[in-house]
């Protein structure tokens, strides 16, 4: 199952929040239909969850995992950070290394 880090918990937070969206909104993360690369994946603010979507909870963080992603995404960890404009950045690491 994807890993959130505190880092990416407190963005994918602060992004929610910016949305004027419902107690429960997060981030969904999708592979957009026909995608020839598994790992092509779109982020976006999300109300709440899809019917068959994967849900992770960090720290207060939702995450709402589209199926196809869900499988792509089981071994990794999501990291992010805001840099000097205030834009998010999001990154993929595997889960059991020092990479995230």
């Amino acid at each position: 199952m994807l890993v959130l880090t505190e880092a990416a918990a407190e963005v994918v937070k602060a992004i929610a929040s910016t949305t004027q969206a419902p107690e429960g909104s997060g981030l969904r993360i999708t592979s957009p239909p026909g995608a020839a690369d598994p790992g092509t994946l779109q982020v976006t603010a999300a109300p709440g969850p899809d019917e068959n979507d994967q849900v992770i909870e960090a720290a207060g963080a939702h995450v709402y995992l589209e199926p196809q992603a869900a499988v792509y995404l089981e071994d990794k960890v999501l990291d992010a950070e805001v840099d000097s404009e205030g834009k998010a950045h999001f990154s993929l690491g595997m889960q059991g290394t020092d990479q995230a």
